[in-house]
């Protein structure tokens, strides 16, 4: 993924570590990208390839957040402990550690874009632009969207899900399986799923504590402490300039990201034909290109 040094390491976060890797230089005088990413409690690895757009000059911060991948885990904390608050805290301290609190872009995918658009509303003044990815502007829409799309998926597809949901059995073998017909259409087309995508899910096997408790135990049954969430009605307080990126076959829906379109001011809507959720992965190349393009921009204006 290009030649720019790699530096990996942890930052401090009250009694806790934040795991973060920065890919190129933070001693340039370009403004970094912070890449946020979702879950709530993935790891970044399924959001590597944009480690890329540090051959343009510009560094790459990633990060793993509280509770997944190489950061602190804290399996015994329930949804008292995980909350939006949390994340938007460790997102300042990473940045004032880090120093680039100044000047940076930030983008999030899915949960990421959710705390971002949070970030955002906050007014920073060092975020130079907000990139929401594959990002809804509130559950309610997620949910009502993601049963839409269920009810378009076959028949003896939904009997399954519809009889172990019934019987409490969401774990079971039948169920799972079932459940990947739903993400392999909506979540990533790529099947078998890319090696960084399936490290994700490997850091995600090993502690689910922050997913089943914020979001819930899949991509379409949402029945953790985030189903209330929604930024609606406070999106008209971002001024950053905002790229929207989504995918024609996503899970994040037009319907649950128009909002951001009717709220913020001048924002830009890319979708990409071929892709679902990740199109950083699906079509890697012209996502790279969609960024690259909107930040160079903004740096011009």
């Amino acid at each position: 993924m290009g030649s720019a040094t790699v530096r990996e390491g942890f930052v401090r976060f009250g009694e806790w570590r934040t795991w973060y890797r920065v890919t190129g230089s933070l001693d340039v005088d370009v403004a970094p990208l912070v890449v946020v990413h979702g879950g709530p409690g993935c790891s970044h690895d399924y959001l590597l390839s944009l480690t890329a757009l540090a051959d343009t000059g510009r560094p790459i911060v990633h990060y793993d957040q509280l509770g997944g991948g190489r950061s602190t885990l804290l399996p015994d904390r329930g949804a008292e402990f995980w909350t939006v608050e949390l994340f938007l805290e460790e997102l300042d301290n990473l940045l004032n550690t880090l120093g680039i609190s100044d000047e940076y872009h930030l983008l999030g995918q899915s949960w990421g874009g959710m705390l971002g658009a949070e970030h955002a509303i906050r007014r920073p003044t060092g975020l130079r632009s907000l990139v929401l990815s594959n990002a809804p502007a509130s559950m309610d829409l997620w949910v009502s969207e993601a049963e839409k799309l269920r009810i378009q998926l076959p028949r003896e597809t939904q009997d399954v899900l519809d009889a172990h949901e019934t019987a409490g059995t969401i774990y079971d073998a039948e169920y799972l399986a079932a459940s990947q017909v739903y993400y392999d259409e909506h979540v990533c087309r790529i099947v078998p799923n890319p090696p960084e995508v399936l490290k994700t899910i490997e850091f995600m096997a090993n502690d689910s504590t922050v997913y089943n408790t914020m979001f819930g135990p899949n991509e379409f049954f949402c029945i953790g402490s985030l189903r209330t969430w929604s930024v609606v009605d406070r999106l008209s307080q971002i001024e950053t300039p905002t790229l929207l990126l989504s995918g024609r076959f996503d899970e994040a829906t037009p319907a649950t990201i128009q909002p951001f379109v009717d709220a913020i001011a001048g924002v830009r809507w890319e979708i990409f034909e071929h892709s679902s959720h990740m199109p950083f992965v699906e079509e890697t190349q012209r996502y790279l290109e969609v960024v690259n393009d909107f930040l160079a921009g903004v740096e011009r204006d």
